[in-house]
């Protein structure tokens, strides 16, 4: 599965061309759905439309667990995946319990935030001082700022590049032909 900090980009790639390829034999199928094997296998539960939702608005991308794999897997090969997992573990921080959140705040910060952050992303000096304010002490908005300015970098940059990405045309031809 995509979501998550936890994940890593390689199980992201190769749930994409999981993807393609099942998009690829959907011109073979007569049902306009493909169902994967249970969640053991995490095989890709995929509907026929769903590549064109997509194009509709950043959102339905975001939301949909095969577009983001996707997209998860166009960033990486653009050498910008920093920016989805730091979007995705800002969702996943607002989930964590009240007694974890300094701890889990710190290490978001220290993974993309911070000067010498390993997967830093691209923040202006102000809201990474804000950031860096808010996370002295700790609540579940601390990171809304900087997750803002990430959103509106992909869905302004990123989203798209992605739309008019060879993939994706590929996949909403075939979504369209279907």
């Amino acid at each position: 599965m995509c979501r998550g900090l936890e994940s890593l980009p390689t199980t992201c790639l190769e749930r994409a061309k999981e993807l393609k390829a099942l998009f690829g034999s959907l011109l073979q199928k007569s049902d306009h759905s493909i169902n994967g094997q249970s969640k053991k296998n995490d095989k890709p539960r995929l509907n026929v439309e769903e590549p064109l939702k997509w194009k509709e608005s950043f959102d339905n991308l975001l939301l949909s667990q095969n577009g983001l794999c996707l997209f998860r897997a166009f960033l990486h090969s653009e050498f910008s995946e920093e920016n989805i997992a730091f979007y995705l573990a800002c969702e996943n921080y607002r989930g964590t319990k009240h007694s974890k959140l300094a701890d889990k705040a710190k290490k978001i910060y220290d993974e993309f935030i911070g000067s010498d952050a390993p997967r830093e992303v691209n923040l202006d000096h102000v809201t990474k001082a804000i950031t860096k304010e808010n996370i002295e002490h700790p609540n579940m908005s601390c990171f809304n700022l900087a997750q803002a300015k990430i959103y509106t970098l992909m869905e302004k940059d990123c989203y798209p590049r992605f739309i008019k990405s060879s993939t994706y045309l590929e996949l909403s031809r075939k979504a369209k032909t279907g």
